[in-house]
């Protein structure tokens, strides 16, 4: 069961991707990391305090080089921070050397799950009206992975099982 290729979840924030890619990998018995978590543990505090302390430029830059440090695992699953994929070089490795799975949710479940987070830095200082703006451009992004995994209406079992069958059928065709 266990392929070369890593599993990586993408999508806004909210989607799901740290909660299913820890069930996924629970399930197929593979390794499992959070981007931001390791975000927070190298710099010792909250990524919504990284935005406030040290701006958006240094989050991205550092966003950047622990996404592509962990992206040289094999055989794992990560879940991206929701602005990683928008990164060309964040993105140009996923495309060419893992499998990726959007999780695409309607934009007002995702908004009602993120417009009162403060933990969710681009979330907190955004109207509605500018959550979806940004959801829409996202996910002029999130359409190029690989596979696009429609999580509306569905329990997290659900969610792992659908990915499950694509990752075993997409292994069996590469």
């Amino acid at each position: 069961m266990k392929s070369g290729k890593n599993i990586v979840f993408l999508g806004m924030m909210g989607s799901g991707k740290t909660s299913i890619g820890t069930l996924f990998s629970k399930k197929l018995n593979l390794d499992f990391f959070d981007v931001d978590n390791y975000i927070e543990k190298d710099q010792g505090m909250k990524i919504s305090l990284i935005f406030k302390e040290k701006g958006e430029k240094f989050f991205r830059e550092l966003e950047e080089k622990i996404t592509l440090n962990i992206l040289k695992k094999r055989g794992v699953v990560i879940a991206l921070g929701g602005g990683a994929f928008m990164n060309s070089k964040i993105r140009k490795e996923i495309l060419i050397n893992h499998f990726s799975f959007w999780l695409n949710l309607d934009s007002q479940i995702l908004i009602k799950r993120i417009i009162s987070s403060k933990k969710r830095p681009i979330a907190s200082n955004s109207t509605k009206n500018e959550l979806v703006k940004i959801i829409k451009k996202r996910a002029n992004f999130y359409a190029k992975a690989l596979y696009k995994v429609d999580c509306d209406n569905l329990t997290k079992t659900e969610i792992v099982n659908k990915i499950i069958n694509i990752y075993e059928r997409s292994k069996i065709n590469n």
